[in-house]
């Protein structure tokens, strides 16, 4: 046992407040400083207890975990890092190493379980780090570091990206990987500051975030790039932005060029890295003016580090060789060996790489990436490179018997492995080429290479057939976005809404989703398809919040919440909201019974959706996507009103097109029935036509907030009757929309009760019937404050059925539910159902009718266009 007294931690971690009253950490609706936070650093690391202890945290971006991890390091705690989310790889190193306290965020707070008083394990004094290495995630095989290793990167991080203290980073890296763990550690030595978020590039709101907050910097992976070329990042206007980094695998130079020049023409930096978890997170940088010229260059050591190559018997190549003061300790396998000290002192990066005439590095392949078939040595980078060549992405793997490819696209297997053996030089039969729908990916980006392996079909010729990658739950996610969508192929850097869904698919992915991941992501729609992974299982005894089992007779928490669980499962609020509300509009039209405000805060739900889907990509793109999705609303609304102007003599022409609420009679008539669609027509119409003028689009990508608040004030003069409304009967209704667009866009908590107080404000003004306007204000406050409402599971599947039809019951009901003319209540409730399931039949047969006509059009479109461009919405 280690009871010595514990050594000093990391120097940045435990002088924190040298910096004063200067901002570290933002998060949504709070900031601190570092005084602040070194008080609640100390705070957290006195709750550690005497002694030095092996500390587990759950490291995900949050201010608890942000707060737990530093202070392990300033108290000279060792620090096993977690996966984020638990699961069998966290379960897996726990059981491996026993730490003596874990600690989990909770809300706003960390939950520590301090399992021991004292700890059982022998603690190397410099030992201050323990972090899987890329790929090993849930082996027991660690990387030991030290917390002079950890200081050192920080600052050679700090000296060659020039941190200043005005310097703001967002957090787009998880904290639980060294790269995104070394933004943290060099913004807070340099004492900068940091913006702490989980939201992906593709959501809107982290653009607003990077303006709001000013931020300067953010890290991407190679992958993020394919996320920022889909929300139109080209044409963004951030004029906070210094320098973007890019590290986690390698950027094809063509990608780097690119974005280099974007960067000049816009005003930052690109910085692309080389570094391995082994050495603290980086080795080498390019310089931002070698990118353009040199972009398949890794650059140049870090401050501090050096490289040498050493030659590799059998090979014409040298692997490359770092030494410096970030070089871990060694490797950890087993508990005994957190005892150890150093035992490396330079690190052999595996990598083949030469020095070109400029001085800077470059890596031309890796030398654990090589297999030896009938005698030769196939470096499998290059296979990937000599596939490039020919247009393919794809990943290599293989053994002594084959090499083994994931081939993304569709392409011609036979003809590319055959073109392939003859470059390599190698059989025929030793060239397996599998298509995939996209690459099988690890959750830091880089390609799955196990995954590739096993791809192997042991030497059985491939039937050029779509491949499924074992443990991939995103080949589920794939099929549902397909089908749903109604597109041809889903790559993995794909999301719902950059494939073109909106709220009209989005039930029916929601759903399916949820069923084929056994739960369903808070902000799903805007992840890339390969970050939507299964739930993990858990099994195992109920265990109690301390970490010992319940007592006899009391009922573990646990227990209880799978209780709750197998009855009643979270669904999202607006999906519950469309399904009660087109029963309460449909039940009332029919005299069934009476709740009357339903159809309002429908409005509020299509502004709340629009905000969610509509706002993110280019400008060009993106009105593609809303002339889109309004068609969508517009030919089956029209089909039915046409025809029931043909078989009755309620309606006008001016109903089929749309414009009663604007060239028909003033007041309530039977020509005001459809004015819902109407109305939500023009709405939609309007903004697509606005949001395509770019000084419009740089507005609404800067302040959505603000955008939606406008529009609520647009509307205020009409509902508090200062100016004449056209609507008959109904009153204004763009404030709803606009509310809603707002309760999406909120962030912060002032942001939510500003929307609340004026959902107060103005539901009242809106009908003089107090129980229509308290429906409306109740509506729009539960969809802003309850992201989610539990419901018994067995009215999962009716409730998402009805919601997604609710559009199509609306405009059906009205020629339905008159065949059920009665004043006897069975007779209005057959009528009600009568209603419900014809809408949902023609909701099932418009959506697949216009699903083939849309690809039906793609077709010829589709020949004029060499490459492929994502679906519109």
């Amino acid at each position: 046992m280690n009871l010595e007294t514990k050594l000093a931690g990391v120097p940045f971690a435990a002088d924190l407040a040298r910096v004063g009253d200067r901002i570290a950490v933002s998060t949504p609706g709070q900031s601190l400083s570092y005084r602040e936070l070194a008080r609640q650093v100390e705070d957290m690391a006195r709750s550690f207890g005497p002694g030095r202890r092996l500390i587990a945290l759950e490291a995900g971006n949050t201010l608890p975990a942000l707060v737990a991890y530093l202070s392990a390091l300033s108290s000279g705690n060792p620090l096993l890092i977690l996966p984020t989310g638990g699961g069998p790889a966290a379960d897996a190193l726990m059981a491996a190493y026993e730490p003596d306290v874990v600690v989990r965020a909770s809300g706003n707070e960390a939950v520590l379980d301090v399992r021991r008083d004292q700890t059982r394990h022998e603690l190397h004094p410099e030992l201050a780090l323990l972090l899987s290495t890329s790929g090993s995630t849930g082996s027991p095989k660690l990387v030991r570091i030290s917390g002079d290793s950890i200081q050192a990167n920080a600052a050679a991080i700090a000296e060659y990206l020039q941190l200043r203290p005005s310097d703001k980073a967002a957090t787009t890296l998880p904290l639980s990987y060294c790269y995104g763990m070394s933004v943290v550690n060099s913004h807070l030595l340099a004492g900068a500051s940091l913006a702490l978020t989980d939201l992906s590039v593709v959501d809107t709101c982290f653009w607003d975030l990077v303006r709001t907050e000013h931020v300067t910097s953010f890290a991407a992976v190679p992958y993020t790039f394919d996320l920022l070329d889909r929300v139109g990042f080209q044409d963004m206007d951030v004029p906070s932005l210094r320098y973007i980094t890019q590290a986690g695998g390698r950027l094809a130079p063509d990608r780097v060029r690119s974005y280099a020049e974007q960067g000049r023409r816009q005003g930052w930096d690109l910085f692309v890295m080389y570094g391995q978890t082994e050495a603290t997170a980086r080795m080498a940088y390019l310089p931002p003016d070698q990118a353009l010229q040199n972009p398949q260059a890794i650059g140049v050591p870090i401050p501090g580090g050096s490289f040498r190559l050493e030659p590799v018997p059998g090979l014409d190549a040298s692997e490359l060789v770092y030494a410096g003061p970030n070089v871990m300790l060694g490797y950890a396998e087993r508990p005994e060996d957190l005892s150890l000290g150093r035992v490396v002192t330079e690190l052999r990066t595996g990598d083949l790489a030469r020095l070109g005439g400029d001085g800077l590095y470059e890596i031309v392949g890796r030398r654990s990436r090589f297999v030896k078939i009938v005698g030769l040595r196939v470096d499998l980078g290059q296979v990937e490179r000599l596939l490039a060549d020919l247009g393919v992405t794809a990943a290599a793997a293989g053994s002594d018997e084959a090499v083994v490819a994931a081939v993304e696209g569709d392409h011609d297997v036979a003809l590319i492995a055959k073109t392939l053996a003859q470059d390599l030089g190698l059989p025929r039969a030793a060239v397996e080429l599998h298509p995939v729908e996209a690459i099988p990916r690890l959750g830091n980006g880089k390609p799955d290479y196990p995954a590739v392996a096993a791809l192997s079909c042991g030497g059985e010729e491939d039937d050029g057939g779509p491949a499924e990658v074992p443990g991939a739950g995103s080949t589920d996610v794939r099929r549902i976005f397909a089908e749903v969508l109604e597109v041809d192929s889903v790559a993995g850097t794909d999301s719902f809404v950059s494939l073109g869904g909106d709220s009209l698919s989005y039930v029916a992915a929601s759903v399916r989703l949820e069923r084929a991941l056994g739960y369903i992501p808070e902000g799903w729609h805007l992840m890339p398809v390969c970050e939507l992974t299964p739930a993990p299982h858990v099994a195992g005894p109920a265990v109690a919040p301390s970490g010992k089992a319940a007592p006899a007779g009391r009922p573990a928490p646990t227990l209880v919440r799978r209780v709750r669980r197998r009855l009643f499962a979270p669904m999202e609020t607006g999906i519950v909201l469309r399904a009660v509300a087109i029963i309460a509009i449909v039940s009332t039209h029919i005299g069934f019974f009476h709740w009357q405000g339903t159809a309002h805060v429908l409005m509020a739900v299509a502004g709340y959706n629009f905000a969610r889907f509509q706002l993110s990509g280019a400008r060009v793109e993106r009105f593609r996507r809303h002339l889109r999705s309004t068609a969508r609303i517009v030919v089956p609304s029209v089909a039915v009103i046409a025809l029931a102007f043909a078989v009755t003599d309620k309606y006008a022409l001016h109903n089929v097109f749309l414009l009663n609420a604007l060239v028909g009679p003033e007041g309530w008539s039977d020509y005001s029935r459809f004015w819902f669609v109407e109305v939500l027509v023009h709405i939609l119409i309007g903004l697509a036509l606005a949001l395509v003028v770019p000084v419009v689009d740089r507005v609404v990508r800067r302040w959505p907030w603000d955008f939606g608040m406008a529009l609520v004030a647009v509307d205020l003069p009409l509902l508090f009757g200062l100016a004449d409304s056209r609507y008959p009967g109904q009153g204004p209704v763009l404030w709803l929309f606009g509310l809603g667009w707002a309760a999406a866009a909120s962030r912060t908590l002032w942001q939510r009760w500003a929307v609340t107080i004026l959902a107060v404000v103005a539901a009242p003004a809106s009908f003089e019937d107090p129980h229509r306007s308290g429906t409306i204000l109740a509506g729009c406050l539960i969809l802003l404050w309850l992201p989610t409402l539990r419901v018994p599971r067995g009215l999962h599947r009716i409730t998402a059925l009805l919601a997604s039809a609710s559009l199509y019951i609306y405009v059906t009901h009205w020629l339905v539910y008159p065949l059920f003319d009665s004043d006897n209540p069975s007779d209005k409730g057959l009528a009600v159902l009568a209603s419900l399931a014809c809408g949902v039949l023609y909701w099932a047969a418009a959506t697949r009718v216009m699903g083939l006509a849309e690809r039906w059009l793609k077709r010829p479109l589709s020949r004029l266009r060499p490459v492929r461009e994502p679906a519109a919405a």
